[in-house]
């Protein structure tokens, strides 16, 4: 386990899950597309459990009979529903607000690393009035890979101008600490998320929280030094 870093210069979140509660409108896609085929919608929570794993995850909690060719031929029309609602009824976690404004008043950095495809990532942080505000970007296709891997976590911290031995990573799946510790970054699990069914005192964080304004605390508590 690192300690907690002195100097914070930034940190990086996962998206969905961590900063945004998406789970209502990526259920509402599947509820749209499931009425269309005229098959039983999946209860919210199968699918809020299994939204960090991404689309076809999602697919699966209504078409558990389909082989992988067959599902993937759903990914498209889910996409399109799913874009076209994707800001109606995600909000930032409670907390996430003042965490983030705490975060640049304090002169920090903050980006997002996110496994969503870069044309929903875009279009949602626009929606959500982040796109101005978010020091770096990286959606799970900007690189050949995505988390686990720490490739797209350092290439937020080289946009953001950050060194990662300086950064917090902030996610509410295993992948993301994963990614955020061979990345060289202080790793912080959330339970506030979705989890993947996961329990994130079993992932080796450096740190675990229960809610934002934990770590709206710690922060405030820093003494930061550019």
């Amino acid at each position: 386990m690192k300690s907690f870093p002195q100097n914070i210069q930034g940190v990086l979140f996962d998206l969905d899950g961590t900063l945004l509660d998406s789970a209502v409108d990526l259920h509402a896609a599947l509820k749209v597309q499931c009425e269309e085929m005229d098959v039983a919608v999946p209860p919210f929570e199968t699918v809020r459990e299994v939204v960090s794993r991404g689309t076809r995850s999602i697919l699966r909690c209504a078409f558990p009979d389909l082989d992988e060719a067959d599902l993937l031929t759903l990914v498209p029309r889910y996409l399109e529903l799913y874009e076209a609602m994707m800001a109606d009824q995600t909000r930032p976690f409670d907390g996430v607000d003042e965490l983030l404004a705490v975060i640049e008043a304090q002169g920090l950095a903050w980006g997002i690393v996110t496994n969503k495809p870069g044309f929903l990532t875009d279009g949602l942080v626009e929606r959500i009035g982040w796109a101005a505000r978010a020091a770096a970007v990286v959606s799970g296709d900007t690189l050949p890979v995505k988390k686990p891997d720490p490739a797209p976590v350092l290439l937020a911290c080289e946009r953001a101008g950050l060194d990662p031995s300086r950064c917090l990573f902030v996610g509410d799946d295993h992948r993301d600490v994963l990614a955020g510790d061979a990345a060289g970054l202080y790793t912080v699990a959330v339970r506030w998320g979705y989890l993947d069914g996961g329990d994130p005192q079993q992932w080796n964080a450096d740190l675990v929280l229960e809610h934002p304004a934990e770590l709206t605390a710690l922060l405030r508590r820093q003494q930061v030094t550019a």
